[in-house]
Formats: C-alpha cells, structure tokens, sequence
C-alpha cells in the first residue's frame, strides 16, 4: 500500500510558474512509477508526467513539453512538479498516482488505468 499527499497548488496569473509535490509513505521501497495527472470537470484525466523512481526517468505529455518539469528526493519520497509558463488551459485539479514497477518506459504510463494508488488532488488555477 502506498499513500499519497499532494501540496501546492494555488492560483496564479498566466506566465507564472507553480510547484506541486507529492509525498508518497507506505510501501516506498518498491520501485515505482509516480505520474501526475490533471482533469477538468466533463473531460477525461489526462497524464502530465512520469518519474520512474528507480533510474528517473521520465515521460511527458506534448502539452507540457518544455514547460513542466518532474523530479524527485527520495530521501524524502517526494515527487515534485515544477510548472512554468502557465497558461489558462493549465487549470485543472491536478493529482498525484503511484504504481509498482521497475519500468516505466512507454506512453501508455500517461494513462490513469495503469496507477492504483492515487492522492487527493490540489486545485491549479491560473488566470489570463
């Protein structure tokens, strides 16, 4: 089992930049893929990004490229999601998921069906 705690998301104006983090407990032993995800009411949740807790690297959605970045402490088994140059249709409810694994290679890691455990959520505002 592995918990999940996301943190710092707000509001900002367009441009700005933002920092989530995700602090994971539990089994954190494991290898693991930690995503970021981000839906907006009556739209599908979408995959940000991808760590692979073991190696690091990491996976992108086209929408973000360039922009967010994804790391990790594992000293403190906390994934961070850095976002700059937000724009409006960064808004959204962005969440924090887990899954076991030693890989974490290949696209279909962006798709929330593959990540069992998953955080609360932290609202992501940013205005024109």
């Amino acid at each position: 089992q592995v918990q999940l705690a996301e943190s710092g998301g707000g509001s900002v104006q367009g441009g700005g930049s933002l920092r989530l983090s995700c602090a994971a407990s539990g089994y954190t032993a494991w290898s693991r893929c930690m995503g970021w995800f981000r839906q907006t009411p009556g739209k599908e949740r979408e995959g940000v990004a991808v760590i692979e807790t073991a190696g690091g690297s990491t996976l992108y959605a086209d929408s973000v490229k360039g922009r967010f970045t994804i790391s990790q402490d594992n000293a403190k088994n906390t994934v961070y999601l850095q976002m700059n140059s937000l724009k409006p249709e960064d808004t959204a409810m962005y969440s924090c998921a887990a899954a076991i694994s030693r890989s974490c290679n290949g696209v279909w890691w962006l798709k929330d069906v593959r990540y069992p455990y998953w955080g609360q959520g932290t609202q992501v505002t940013v205005s024109s």
